[in-house]
């Protein structure tokens, strides 16, 4: 099994940034893909970010330029710097992990870390 532990989320205005931050543990041998989702109240869950075991990446259309996603095999971690924040970005954000980089449905998840953006 693979644990997902996500830090950084937090209250920020409109058009400041926040880094998001998750630290994988146990099997980590096993993660290829990583990435984030968010989930809005109301709203479904979406893929934010992903980056691969070779550091891929794609984003969501909503997000293009504004995010950036990073990882360190190494250390297991992957980041996701949010700048130019809009009260739009305002969800829950989930850190996710599988073995395939390119996953249908991500394995594994952390249990989110709340980002909320005010005007």
């Amino acid at each position: 099994q693979v644990q997902l532990v996500e830090s950084g989320g937090g209250l920020v205005q409109a058009g400041g940034s926040l880094r998001l931050s998750c630290v994988a543990s146990g099997r980590t041998f096993s993660i290829n893909g990583m990435g984030w989702y968010r989930q809005a109240p109301g709203k479904q869950r979406e893929l934010v970010a992903a980056i691969t075991s070779g550091g891929v990446t794609d984003y969501a259309d909503s997000v293009l330029g504004r995010f950036t996603i990073s990882r360190d095999n190494a250390k297991n971690t992957v980041s996701l710097q949010m700048n130019s924040l809009k009260p739009e970005d305002t969800a829950v954000y989930y850190c996710v992990a599988d073995r395939s980089d390119y996953p249908y449905e991500y394995d594994w998840w952390g249990q989110g870390t709340q980002v909320t953006v005010s005007s």
